[in-house]
């Protein structure tokens, strides 16, 4: 395996000099055409080879975390709904059994059943989106239309199951704000059999096109053990050969009976390598997945209440009693969503509220994916991931031994200062503020 550091001294200039002395350094972001989110690259390459790569998060900070602390409990779903647009049922669905978990709320089988259906179309339209980003950072731009224009009928069914394309508003402590109702059965199945229809397509396009293939085959490899030792979750790690799924290790709602393996490339009698090729491999097998799993809930699911608690005063002043800890894991399409909630007596909002969003934990394998790969393949491997920025940030100060909070008041004054110290440069550098 290699070795991955990390320290930032390793990236300074005498020792790259030393080790590689024919290298230049090529920085990229934080803001950057190729870039939807601010993240900060900075590559050393040899030629058109990678030798080194530092990342460098720190851009997207929203304070989420905080704000949730600030609101009622019912308040919070909304805000774990935007902390990411694309997998806007997965938070929410972590948050839940979270709590539930700390305030001994049960949730009815019937509402298990419609939670796994909208994570799994969740899924669906999220792997879709994904490999049209896949195919546009490639260059496959006619690729990129197709996709998303045969993804438009999962986003069209989110909508009229839930009211909404994203942000679906869709679970409550105990249950489910919205039932399906046997009428919408014959929707959802017409456009599961649309998907099942696409399949072969998809294979094609992606998998037996050799444009394709030569960009992505054995191109940010990232190994079995690399994904083990650095923890990558998802199809990042199932790509890699490990066969990780919280739906598999650890079953909620009604997963236990659906009995969910977690897939590689094996799966698809390929050998694995844990390439870009092999991530294209995994989440078009997870696109049939979901839906065998989506068509095993119609069948299976069980009449009967969407929530054990109707009323949303009698849940907030249920929820106002509770004390106690909770953890919710969900297997968001990015990979293991986690939340951790801590609930005090006579109190509205959480005293503590955590998030580890999947790209936290595939930050680290873009190392080794990154080094000795070319220049051009940049875009494609850091989109392997499926990386969401704004998900993963978080902030934490150490300086010197002394480990502290910023607060609002404190993050202004900073953010003040460094403005001034930047328009003092540029006015010193900027035509206009040269005498003579």
């Amino acid at each position: 395996m290699k070795e991955v550091r990390l320290e930032p001294e390793e990236m300074s200039e005498k020792k790259l000099e030393k080790t590689c002395p024919t290298c230049f350094e090529v920085p990229i972001g934080p803001i950057h055409p190729a870039l939807k989110e601010g993240i900060r690259f900075t590559f050393w390459v040899e030629g058109e080879k990678i030798k080194k790569v530092d990342i460098r998060p720190g851009f997207m900070h929203r304070g989420i975390e905080f704000m949730g602390t600030k609101r009622n409990l019912v308040q919070l779903i909304y805000l774990a709904e935007r902390i990411c647009g694309i997998c806007s049922v997965s938070h929410p669905l972590a948050l839940v059994q979270a709590v539930e978990e700390a305030a001994g709320i049960e949730v009815p089988p019937r509402a298990q059943y419609i939670r796994v259906i909208i994570g799994e179309l969740e899924r669906i339209h999220s792997h879709l989106l994904w490999a049209g980003v896949a195919a546009h950072e490639l260059g496959f731009d006619t690729l990129l239309h197709y996709v998303w224009k045969v993804r438009e009928p999962v986003l069209d069914l989110l909508e009229d199951i839930t009211g909404n394309r994203i942000d679906y508003a869709i679970p409550i402590y105990g249950g489910v704000r919205r039932d399906i109702p046997p009428e919408k059965y014959p929707k959802l199945k017409d456009a599961l059999r649309y998907y099942r229809s696409l399949v072969d397509d998809f294979v094609n396009f992606f998998l037996r096109d050799p444009s394709i293939e030569a960009r992505t085959r054995d191109v940010g490899i990232l190994t079995r053990e690399e994904a083990d030792v650095l923890c990558a979750v998802g199809p990042t790690a199932r790509a890699s050969g490990l066969r990780k799924d919280v739906r598999q290790d650890w079953p909620y709602f009604t997963y236990p009976d659906l009995e969910v393996k977690a897939l590689t490339p094996e799966d698809m009698g390929l050998e694995v390598r844990g390439d870009v090729y092999d991530r294209i491999v995994v989440r078009l097998l997870e696109v049939v997945q979901s839906i065998q799993i989506i068509e095993r809930c119609l069948e299976e699911m069980p009449e009967g209440e969407i929530t054990s608690v109707p009323k949303v005063a009698a849940l907030l002043a249920q929820l106002k009693k509770a004390e106690g800890e909770g953890i919710g894991r969900h297997e968001a399409p990015r990979g293991e969503v986690i939340h951790y909630i801590r609930l005090e007596a006579d109190k509205e909002a959480p005293v503590v509220w955590k998030v580890k969003a999947p790209t936290y934990s595939n930050f680290m394998p873009w190392f080794p994916m990154f080094e000795d790969q070319e220049i051009a393949d940049i875009p494609i491997v850091a989109a392997s991931i499926d990386p969401c920025i704004c998900c993963m940030e978080r902030v934490y100060l150490v300086r010197g031994e002394r480990e502290e909070v910023v607060w609002k008041e404190e993050l202004l004054r900073l953010s003040r200062e460094k403005t001034k110290r930047v328009a003092s440069r540029l006015a010193r550098h900027a035509p206009w503020g040269r005498k003579g």
